[in-house]
């Protein structure tokens, strides 16, 4: 039996908590972002704000500390992207040796251009000290152990694993035996986990495809069909795998689940809050009032666009779709006026 540390109540960190009840053997602690809402889903016994209609069990605790972070051999990170460092800054001293990290947010940093798990590997390191190891005393050592990072990704709406439906992700970490070990402890006769050494593809395929899920949101919205859909999704899964490739992830993974299934999933599927919010847009309403009404929930994909186009600058990669939507979400240009460009940008061969 494994102690499991589930940081981040909302959708999905709460579905992820009811899979790993569902599939017994373990001592789960949800750690929500303050006491007040702690006590809030204690008092309700379900998520009623993020994910309503699925009783919590007792078994799974509920609290607004790190306190039971140090008893956990696990700590899932489902943060939003926006505050995953500051959150990771004040739970640092809270570590310990021995402890594996599997990080299931999907985004890029803005302004950093770091992924989720080198985000993590950041707030573990103490600034303070010097950069040669040799030059450490024991005494200047840092408290923060060294501890192995990896990913979750892959197409899993938080409704339906909460459900109990059957769903595939992949989890990828640079040690094959830590992997293998997340295999183990999570899957299921409903979660089917596949595994890699592939962490920058994972997570930058679960990253970048919220952006083409917007995209897909407002070809509907402005009543494209479905040869616009084909079209977009097969496009960007080419953009996303240049930008993947160029980063040092490899190909294969972007046609995997983290990948192709994930950009399916979230282009095609109504339960996606980023086609939601693209499907809005196309419709013409403003992205500050469709925000106000997700009740708190987060759209990725808003987040990551400006963080990926300066990723893929910084790589010298193109990213038309990205770049569009981009213009679309800070510049306020009309989405019918962004898909006409897209159109009407010169020839070339398709590989």
């Amino acid at each position: 039996m494994s102690h499991i540390f589930i940081l981040g109540a909302g959708a999905w960190g709460t579905a992820l908590a009811l899979s790993l009840h569902r599939r017994g053997g373990h001592q789960l602690t949800l750690w929500a972002h303050s006491p007040e809402f702690a006590q809030e889903i204690r008092a309700a016994h379900e998520n009623t704000p993020f994910l309503p209609g699925f009783p919590l069990p007792p078994a799974i605790s509920i609290t607004g500390d790190f306190a039971a972070l140090r008893e956990a051999e696990i700590v899932v990170s489902v943060v939003p992207s926006e505050f995953l460092r500051a959150v990771w800054a004040r739970l640092r001293p809270h570590l310990r040796s021995g402890q594996v990290v599997l990080s299931a947010t999907k985004g890029i940093e803005d302004g950093s251009y770091l992924r989720m798990t080198q985000v993590i590997a950041e707030c573990l390191k103490d600034p303070a000290l010097p950069s040669d190891p040799a030059t450490l005393t024991p005494e200047s050592r840092p408290l923060t152990p060294d501890l192995p990072i990896g990913a979750l990704s892959g197409p899993s709406f938080a409704l339906e694993v909460a459900q109990g439906q059957p769903t595939a992700a992949a989890v990828a970490f640079e040690d094959r035996a830590a992997a293998a070990r997340i295999r183990e402890e999570f899957a299921s006769a409903t979660l089917r986990l596949y595994t890699s050494t592939d962490v920058i593809g994972v997570e930058l395929g679960g990253a970048l495809k919220n952006i083409i899920a917007i995209a897909a949101g407002i070809t509907a919205g402005v009543g494209l069909g479905y040869n616009t859909a084909a079209a977009l999704i097969t496009r960007g899964i080419a953009e996303i795998t240049r930008l993947a490739v160029a980063c040092g992830g490899r190909p294969e993974t972007l046609a995997g689940l983290s990948g192709v299934g994930d950009v399916v999933l979230t282009c095609t599927g109504s339960l996606s809050r980023n086609r939601t919010v693209g499907q809005a847009l196309g419709e013409g309403r403003e992205l500050a009032e469709i925000l106000a009404s997700l009740g708190g929930k987060v759209a990725e994909g808003v987040f990551t666009t400006r963080a990926a186009l300066g990723l893929a600058r910084r790589h010298g990669v193109e990213m038309p779709i990205t770049e569009q939507m981009e213009l679309i979400l800070n510049e306020g240009k009309d989405p019918r006026a962004a898909i006409r460009d897209l159109m009407l940008r010169p020839g070339k061969d398709e590989h």
